[in-house]
C-alpha cells in the first residue's frame, strides 16, 4: 500500500498543472459520490424497511372533539405541548358534515379548528414506545348513525361510510405515490350516542357494528384488521338520563367485540368530562377527557404490540407488609366518583406545592391497595402508598394517609375502590338495569379480598371504617339528587350485613352540592344529615371549606389534598 501511495505521489507531480487539477477534481467528485452511497443511501433504505403504521380514527362529535379548545390544554399537565404540531407525525382528515373541514392530502399531525381530538395524545404515546413512523387518518361528524350516515350497505343522510372509504383509499394511494409502504395497525371507533335515539338502530345496533367491522376489512383487504372500540361515556349526563338507552347500545358493542377476536371494547367512562353551564353536566370529553380518550387506545393498541407503556415500579411494590403480627393493622376503605378518584388532581401541580411535594415519595409505613375506574387500572398487590392514577393523577389518599401516620400511632393499610363514571344508584345492592354498571358486589368482593390478604399473611386485622365521598354528579341531576341519601342509606345498611359487621362506622364526605335553581329545591344536605342522625355509625362530614373549584362538580389538586386531610382530621378527632 505504502508503495501504491508514493508511486501514486510520483506520478502526481510529474504531470502538467492542469492535468493535476483535472485529476483532483474527479476525485473530489468521487469521494462525493461515494459519501452519498455510503451514509445518506443506507438511511434511505433502512427507513423503507420498516412501514408506516397508519391508524384510522372515526365516530360523531366524541371522535371529533367536539367542546374541547386547543387553549386548555396547558391546565392538564400531562398533555401540555400537545397544542403544538407533531412533525414526525403524518395526518389526514376530513371532518364535519355540511361544512367539511379537509386537509386534501398529507398534514403534520396538529389541532384542527381550535379543538382536540384523541388523535393527539394516541400518536404521542405511541411514538414514544415504538421506532417506526405512524399515520392517521380521521373522518368523524357529529351527529351521525351507524344505522344511517355510516351504514356500508345503504349509507344515508351525509353518507359517512362511502366518505371514510374514499379518504382512507385515496391517503393510502398518496403514501404509495410518495414510496412509502404502510401496514394499517389500527381502526379506532367511538359513536353510538344518535344510535341510541333511533329504536331501529339502537336494536340493530350490534348487528349493525358486526357488519360494519366486515365491510371495512373487505374493502381495504385486511381480514385481520384490528377494532377499538370505545365506550359511551357515563359520566356525561346522557349516561344518567338516558341510562337504558346507554346500556342497550353497550350491549351492542360487548357483543361484536366478545365474539370478534380482532375487536376491542375499551373503557372510556373513567375519563374526563367537559364541565358545563347552569348544573355542571355535559354530553362531551371535552378537552381533558379527549386526551385521556387517546391515552385509553394508545395503552390498548401497544398491549397488543406486547409494550408495557405503564410499567410497573417494582421499588413501590411490597416483598412484605411493613406491620408487626403482634399489633392489629386498622384498614381504612376509600371509597367513591370522580374526585375521590381524582379526576383533575396531577402530580405534576402537586411537585409545585412546597408544603405537599413530600407525598409525591412513597409511604413506607402505609400499604396501599386500589382498583380505579371500575377496575380499569387495579394493583397487582399491595404497594406502598403515593400517588398511583392513570393520568398522572391522585386522590385524597395521599394526604389522608400521611395526616393519619403523623398523628396516629397505629398500624395502617389503605385499599381503595372508585369509579369516577358511576353514580350512586351503581353502588346500591340492587344497581339498576343496566347491570354491566353495577358495582356493590365488587365492591363488597374487594373490601373482603383486602381483609383476607392481611389475614392470610398472619395479621389481625380491624375495620377502621368506609369514607365514601358522595356521588358529584348526583348532585346535579334532580331525579338522583332527591334520591341520593336513601340510596346511600341502603348502600350501608346492607354493607354491614353482607360484611358481617352490624357497627361498621361509615364516614360520608360532602362537598358543597350545585348551586343552581334547578336542583336547589332539593335539600340533600339536610337529606343526608338527617340519615347520619338516625345511624350512631354514620358520620355525615360536610367539606364545604376546600380551597375554591376551578369548575362544578370537580374539585383541583390543591383541593383534592385538603379533602385527604379533612378526611383524617375527622376521624383523628373523634372522641
Amino acid at each position: 500500500m505504502q508503495l501504491f501511495v508514493r508511486a501514486s505521489s510520483r506520478l502526481l507531480t510529474s504531470l502538467p498543472v492542469f492535468h493535476r487539477f483535472l485529476l483532483f477534481h474527479r476525485f473530489l467528485l468521487f469521494q462525493l459520490f461515494l459519501l452519498f452511497h455510503l451514509f445518506l443511501a443506507p438511511t434511505t433504505h433502512l427507513a423503507a424497511k420498516e412501514p408506516v403504521r397508519v391508524f384510522i380514527f372515526a365516530g360523531q362529535s366524541n371522535m371529533v372533539g367536539s367542546d374541547s379548545k386547543v387553549k386548555d390544554i396547558h391546565r392538564f399537565p400531562p398533555f401540555r405541548g400537545l397544542e403544538k404540531a407533531q412533525e414526525n407525525v403524518r395526518f389526514s382528515y376530513c371532518l364535519g358534515r355540511e361544512n367539511k373541514t379537509e386537509s386534501n392530502g398529507w398534514v403534520d399531525l396538529q389541532p384542527v379548528n381550535n379543538i382536540v381530538g384523541p388523535e393527539l395524545s394516541f400518536a404521542r404515546t405511541v411514538s414514544s414506545h415504538i421506532d417506526a413512523p405512524i399515520a392517521i387518518i380521521k373522518v368523524a361528524a357529529g351527529g351521525t348513525h351507524l344505522g344511517g350516515d355510516w351504514n356500508p350497505d345503504d349509507p344515508i343522510g351525509f353518507e359517512m361510510y362511502p366518505l371514510a372509504l374514499k379518504v382512507v383509499q385515496q391517503s393510502l394511494k398518496k403514501l404509495e405515490d410518495g414510496g412509502h409502504t404502510y401496514r394499517i395497525e389500527g381502526f379506532m371507533w367511538h359513536q353510538g350516542e344518535n344510535d341510541m335515539f333511533n329504536e331501529e338502530y339502537m336494536a340493530s345496533y350490534g348487528k349493525n357494528l358486526k357488519n360494519f367491522l366486515m365491510r371495512w376489512r373487505q374493502d381495504l383487504n385486511t381480514p385481520d384488521l384490528r377494532f377499538y372500540i370505545g365506550e359511551l361515556c357515563t359520566k356525561t349526563i346522557w349516561g344518567m338520563d338516558l341510562r337504558p338507552r346507554m346500556y342497550a347500545i353497550s350491549l351492542g358493542q360487548k357483543e361484536v367485540t366478545e365474539q370478534d377476536q380482532f375487536a376491542q371494547y375499551i373503557p372510556t367512562s373513567h375519563v374526563g368530562v367537559e364541565i358545563g353551564g347552569g348544573v355542571g353536566l355535559h354530553y362531551h370529553y371535552g378537552t381533558l377527557g379527549q386526551l385521556e380518550h387517546g391515552e385509553n387506545y394508545a395503552t390498548a393498541y401497544l398491549k397488543n404490540i406486547g409494550v408495557e407503556p405503564n410499567p410497573i415500579d417494582e421499588k413501590n411494590i411490597l416483598k412484605r407488609l411493613p406491620y408487626s403480627t403482634r399489633k392489629p393493622v386498622k384498614l381504612f376503605i376509600l371509597a367513591g366518583h370522580r374526585n375521590m378518584e381524582g379526576e383533575r388532581a396531577f402530580t405534576q401541580e402537586l411537585a409545585s406545592l412546597e408544603s405537599h411535594r413530600h407525598l409525591l415519595q412513597p409511604q413506607t409505613k402505609v400499604a396501599y391497595r386500589y382498583s380505579l375506574g371500575g377496575g380499569y387500572q387495579a394493583s397487582a398487590s399491595w404497594e406502598f402508598m403515593r400517588p398511583a392514577g392513570y393520568y398522572d393523577n391522585f386522590g385524597p389518599e395521599v394526604s389522608f394517609a400521611a395526616q393519619l401516620t403523623k398523628h396516629l400511632d397505629k398500624q395502617i393499610a389503605i385499599a381503595k375502590f372508585t369509579h369516577s363514571g358511576s353514580q350512586i344508584i351503581d353502588w346500591t345492592p340492587e344497581g339498576s338495569m343496566a347491570k354491566s354498571r353495577h358495582l356493590y358486589p365488587a365492591f363488597m368482593d374487594f373490601i373482603k379480598t383486602t381483609q383476607k390478604s392481611l389475614i392470610d399473611q398472619g395479621f389481625n386485622v380491624e375495620l377502621a371504617g368506609i369514607f365514601y365521598h358522595l356521588g358529584e354528579n348526583d348532585m346535579s341531576f334532580y331525579p338522583y339528587r332527591k334520591d341520593a341519601a336513601s340510596r346511600l342509606q341502603a348502600i350501608v345498611n346492607q354493607s354491614r350485613m353482607d360484611l358481617n359487621l352490624p357497627k361498621l362506622d361509615w364516614y360520608v364526605s360532602q362537598q358543597l352540592p350545585t348551586d343552581d335553581k334547578r336542583v336547589n329545591q332539593i335539600d340533600v344536605v339536610t337529606m343526608v344529615e338527617e340519615v347520619a342522625n338516625a345511624d350512631a355509625h354514620l358520620h355525615h362530614i360536610k367539606a364545604f371549606a376546600l380551597p375554591p373549584q376551578e369548575k362544578k362538580l370537580v374539585i383541583t389538586t390543591e383541593g383534592i389534598i385538603a379533602l385527604g386531610e379533612t378526611l383524617a382530621k375527622y376521624y383523628l378527632d373523634r372522641p
